[in-house]
């Protein structure tokens, strides 16, 4: 008779679970709607390796050749609450949902960077890296609910690459990190072209692995011109093995600062990407400095502020306390207030 270890027992356990979720959680998509005067429009710009009209899971489905660029205005209604996505139901209603009221089909690159630089007067774009388990409507909503919570006045690119958005998905997508490499490489090149133009970087979950490994791509090619214009990099509950950082990180170099990590040590989603990786405890949810000593990095530990929404993933732009604590931080930077200390650990009072 075969016996199963514990091990092989709880990897089973888990995959049973995830496949149980993708059957009973259909995806919402994106919808357009009659624009409402109260409404906020918040321009998302997207370069993606996806087919245009595949907003909706894709599991299975062959990753587009070349990148497609396009940029839609999501109106963010005039009910939203912080950290919130308020996705439509059977109608769209842009009075009390996240709805898309205008697309453009942009022809490239060029005229991407064209449509950025007109949009806004200044020449930092934030690029936006979504993670594992995302469609192109989940990344685009996801993207315009950040400008609005933190009311950015910085243009910005979402880069979608090919995830399946579903979570049986979690090979497929690693693999699809891989074949975005060089598209990715190709965007912020574009974007941080010219004399001072910059571009910061805000990845979340697997995205980060995108981010890193684009990262150490350019190192070693030696376009230091590039890293140069990076003018900081932000990893949220990244989905990366701490040893494979530490590799990619000393393969990069100096990192592009300020470089911040954002944890949360009761992640339920990393927590089963430790599992399906091998028990490997994943960046996102380190318990102290060590991981990453000696590096050029701060960690930022959002645990105490998570509110149990969305598995404890994207705590710092879900849960309304730590955005607010976060926007007092990024105050206090534009302000000019002394750095912060490596490792952070941020409490529901410091909120207040």
């Amino acid at each position: 008779m075969t016996r199963f270890s514990k091990t092989h027992t709880g990897r089973a356990a888990i995959l049973s679970v995830l496949v149980l979720l993708a059957a009973c959680a259909p995806r919402v998509t994106a919808e357009r709607g009659v624009p409402h005067p109260d409404a906020r429009i918040e321009p998302v710009h997207v370069a993606t390796l996806r087919p245009l009209d595949a907003t909706g899971q894709a599991f299975g489905m062959q990753r587009a050749q070349g990148l497609k660029y396009f940029r839609a205005d999501i109106s963010v209604p005039p009910s939203h609450e912080i950290g919130k996505i308020e996705w439509p139901g059977k109608t769209a209603d842009a009075g009390t949902d996240f709805v898309v009221t205008n697309t453009d089909v942009l022809p490239g690159q060029d005229a991407l960077v064209r449509e950025v630089r007109r949009a806004y007067p200044g020449q930092q774009t934030l690029v936006f890296v979504h993670g594992y388990n995302n469609t192109l409507s989940d990344s685009m909503y996801r993207l315009a609910q950040i400008r609005a919570d933190f009311d950015l006045a910085m243009p910005s690119v979402l880069f979608s690459w090919p995830s399946a958005g579903d979570p049986r998905g979690y090979v497929y997508d690693r693999d699809s990190v891989l074949y975005a490499r060089d598209e990715f490489l190709s965007v912020l090149d574009a974007l941080a072209a010219a004399p001072g133009e910059r571009v910061f970087i805000l990845a979340h979950s697997m995205g980060s692995q995108l981010v890193m490994e684009t990262l150490r791509q350019a190192a070693i090619r030696g376009d230091h011109t590039l890293l140069n214009r990076i003018s900081g990099v932000v990893l949220m509950s990244p989905d990366i093995d701490p040893e494979l950082f530490r590799k990619q990180a000393e393969a990069i170099g100096r990192l592009p600062q300020p470089f911040l990590i954002f944890t949360t040590r009761q992640d339920r989603a990393l927590s089963i990407a430790g599992w399906l990786t091998g028990r490997k405890v994943r960046l996102g949810v380190i318990d102290g400095p060590d991981k990453v000593k000696g590096l050029q990095v701060k960690v930022v530990d959002f645990t105490a502020l998570a509110d149990g929404e969305g598995y404890n993933h994207f705590v710092p732009v879900t849960a309304p306390a730590a955005v607010n604590l976060l926007r007092d931080m990024i105050s206090q930077a534009g302000a000019g207030a002394e750095g912060f200390d490596d490792y952070m650990v941020l409490s529901p009072q410091a909120a207040q």
